[in-house]
């Protein structure tokens, strides 16, 4: 093929997808009637792994990474006040965290202030080593200033062979487990093959996994990530939603995102980083609308 027919399909390639993109966007989401009456402050069971929490988790990573994310960058005491102010006005009682936003003192400033047993901590680590991933619940829990950890995950799995590659990993969380340490483990997938690997381990109690209706940032399309957390739910696997939004994609359409997050059918529980208390009252409201 001569050089300029190779970038003239190429660029016509890219155009295309971006209009997709664009059409996806402004299309209108078709989603089926509610079965029932939704709210943030429901209590859900996540899985069969008998943690009781709330259906919205308060999400601490957005644009997370190397130790920080835009909810950290609040500062202390908005962020602190922020995660309070869901709990106590909002019914709020999941924090979703993670080592790599580098949030934990942050949760553990406001869940000092709360019952421990009233809320629901998931946390999720990058080290893929037995012994350094044994020193971090160690951390983990000193930073969370909590004697265990609710959930932790592994984070940001690709991998199709994750469950033998990393079978180290995941039997220091099955000791951690059995000593009380955490409560439940499980992972997080960022790519298809390592979602149905999840789906087809027994190990895992607990998912989390990336929905939303117009496929962004996800896996696959919505229809087959669908279909593999039916196979999840089927087996008893507790399922946290994340990028509900589309990483901000859906920013504008937030009542649309969330009820296609709530007709699903196949999310105990979803979590999204609100940065002010107008934008979390907005979530709250929002679920209860649908």
């Amino acid at each position: 093929m001569l050089r300029r027919d190779f970038l003239r399909r190429t660029v016509t390639g890219i155009g295309a997808a971006l209009l997709a993109s664009k059409a996806a966007l402004a299309a209108p989401l078709d989603t089926p009637p509610l079965p029932q009456k939704f709210n943030a402050h429901d209590e859900v069971v996540l899985g069969r792994t008998g943690i009781r929490t709330s259906r919205l988790a308060m999400g601490t990573g957005t644009i997370g990474g190397g130790k920080h994310s835009n909810q950290t960058r609040l500062g202390t005491d908005p962020f602190v006040t922020l995660m309070l102010d869901g709990f106590h006005n909002n019914g709020l009682r999941f924090f979703d965290t993670a080592d790599s936003y580098g949030s934990h003192p942050y949760v553990a400033a406001a869940i000092k202030q709360l019952p421990r047993d009233k809320v629901t901590v998931l946390t999720k680590s990058d080290n893929r080593d037995p012994a350094g991933l044994r020193r971090d619940l160690d951390r983990y829990r000193k930073e969370l200033g909590t004697e265990y950890i609710d959930v932790v995950l592994i984070h940001c799995v690709t991998e199709a062979d994750w469950t033998t590659r990393y079978r180290g990993i995941m039997d220091v969380l099955s000791e951690a487990k059995e000593k009380g340490i955490i409560r439940a483990h499980g992972v997080s997938c960022h790519t298809l093959p390592a979602l149905r690997a999840a789906a087809a381990s027994p190990w895992v109690e607990v998912d989390l996994v990336r929905l939303n209706p117009i496929g962004s940032h996800m896996d696959a399309d919505p229809d087959t990530i669908i279909s593999v957390l039916k196979q999840m739910r089927a087996s008893g696997k507790g399922i946290v939603g994340m990028k509900i939004l589309g990483q901000g994609d859906l920013r504008d359409r937030p009542a649309e995102a969330i009820r296609f997050a709530l007709a699903s059918g196949v999310l105990d529980a979803f979590t999204i980083g609100a940065e002010s208390k107008a934008e979390q009252n907005d979530l709250t409201r929002r679920i209860a609308a649908a």
